[in-house]
């Protein structure tokens, strides 16, 4: 019998990144800011249409930019969803700040923005909204809450890069966005995110807190004879090196994200009857939403259930995982922050749902082997 080892990710590589990595060391380059940083940001703000896009360590630090360029300070408090990865709230706490968590809506796992307004109060400062699985907020409505409520909106985009809403590429409609490029993400550099600025008023400020809270920037732009120390900052800056081999990926962007939609769509296609049983729930694309596949999920009935299939493709040398444990459950979340209204789906949502493997040069072959397990366990 033919044994299988089917990784949940395995991180994308198209073929040129040694090659980039090495041409970062000839150029005698390597801390930042060179030549493959410069290629990344321009071909991201060309994708997006975004004012300005700066690479960052990672989406974590993307958010704690965010937060520092928002002025979010002790006492302020951050609306947003509990079904999320730590990133999104450790970015706020840091600074001081309260987390309201709301519940999410359960076609998309995103936030609820019905129950937004309701949770606002005189402390309130920015509404946090994060992209699940890539697939869009409702932005128009949150962006109008925010609007009436002198709120910022802070979009973390992790899963989003080339995903859009209505046209608009996510990580552009709010204040502040943020992309991940972990190396569970379509696109990798290891570790590594960008902050995508709306305002360009935002991006000399940016700039310094990415370099450490120095005019660094300035200095090699000829701006200035020297540069200092001006404000608050970190090392927000990634390596040329991380940078060289996420430029391999961003060059054969379309061809890693047509391998992962038709993964998505074998997925989907191979399963749909299941839904139609009412065996599963399968994942809900608004019709205004463009996705990347970043993820392919589905639900089970109850928690009790997934634990059982998640025991069976294990066996089956097929790894695949659940989701996040609601930050509001946790033992910092209930220290930074409260849950606002009723967890009617927050928990037993994200209780159901079962993440597959998906990554770029998944084949056919392991695709159909996942598929023909699934519905080997439902009895199909």
């Amino acid at each position: 019998m033919e044994q299988h080892n089917i990784a949940f990710n395995i991180p994308p590589h198209t073929g040129r990144e040694l090659e980039y990595i090495e041409q970062a060391i000839k150029n005698r380059k390597i801390s930042g800011d060179g030549e493959f940083t410069a290629k990344c940001n321009a071909w991201l703000e060309e994708q997006t249409g975004a004012n300005r896009v700066l690479l960052s360590t990672s989406c974590t630090h993307a958010l704690e930019m965010s937060a520092l360029l928002g002025q979010i300070r002790e006492g302020d408090e951050i609306i947003l969803p509990s079904y999320t990865f730590v990133s999104s709230g450790d970015a706020f706490v840091v600074r001081g700040a309260k987390l309201v968590f709301v519940d999410i809506r359960p076609d998309t796992m995103n936030i609820d923005e019905k129950l937004i307004e309701d949770a606002i109060t005189e402390r309130t400062k920015a509404i946090l909204v994060v992209h699940y699985a890539g697939v869009a907020c409702e932005m128009d409505t949150i962006m109008d809450i925010a609007k009436r409520h002198n709120l910022l909106v802070v979009e973390d985009a992790a899963q989003g890069v080339l995903c859009s809403y209505k046209g608009r590429a996510l990580g552009t409609i709010g204040d502040f966005g943020c992309y991940s490029f972990h190396e569970t993400k379509n696109f990798s550099m290891g570790e590594g995110g960008a902050l995508v600025l709306k305002d360009t008023a935002y991006v000399e400020e940016a700039e310094i807190i990415r370099e450490k809270g120095t005019d660094r920037k300035k200095f090699f732009r000829g701006e200035v004879d020297k540069y200092q120390w001006v404000d608050w900052g970190s090392s927000y800056l990634p390596s040329e090196l991380n940078a060289a081999y996420l430029w391999a990926q961003l060059e054969c962007a379309d061809k890693i994200t047509t391998d992962r939609m038709n993964s998505f769509n074998e997925y989907y296609e191979g399963l749909k009857d299941l839904e139609q049983k009412e065996r599963i729930t399968l994942p809900y694309i608004p019709k205004e939403c463009e996705h990347n596949a970043h993820m392919f999920y589905f639900k089970c009935r109850d928690l009790e259930e997934r634990t059982k299939l998640l025991g069976f493709l294990k066996e089956s040398g097929i790894l695949a995982v659940f989701h996040y444990v609601p930050l509001h459950s946790s033992k910092a979340g209930r220290r930074f922050g409260r849950f606002h209204g009723e967890d009617r789906f927050t928990t037993s949502e994200s209780e159901r749902l079962v993440r597959l493997p998906m990554y770029y040069g998944l084949t056919e072959d392991d695709r159909a082997f996942v598929i023909e397990k699934v519905r080997e366990f439902f009895g199909t």
